[in-house]
């Protein structure tokens, strides 16, 4: 009994597999622009609860307006 062994090159993707819709930028409300505002949100609560952590400070503290 042998294992099959994987291929050294992966199987080419049909016509289907590369017609995948990516949004792509554009002015206004769209889903692109909602994605990249939601990434930023992430990205700057995670920024927040780190700043908060290591200083032992609050975000108003931080500030200065406390």
């Amino acid at each position: 009994m042998t294992a099959e062994q994987p291929s050294p090159h992966p199987k080419p993707l049909s016509t289907s597999e590369l017609d995948v819709k990516h949004p792509e930028p554009a002015f206004g409300w769209t889903v692109y622009a909602e994605q990249i505002n939601g990434r930023f949100a992430m990205i700057g609560f995670v920024t927040l609860i780190l700043l908060e952590l290591l200083t032992h400070q609050d975000f108003f503290t931080w500030l200065g307006l406390r």
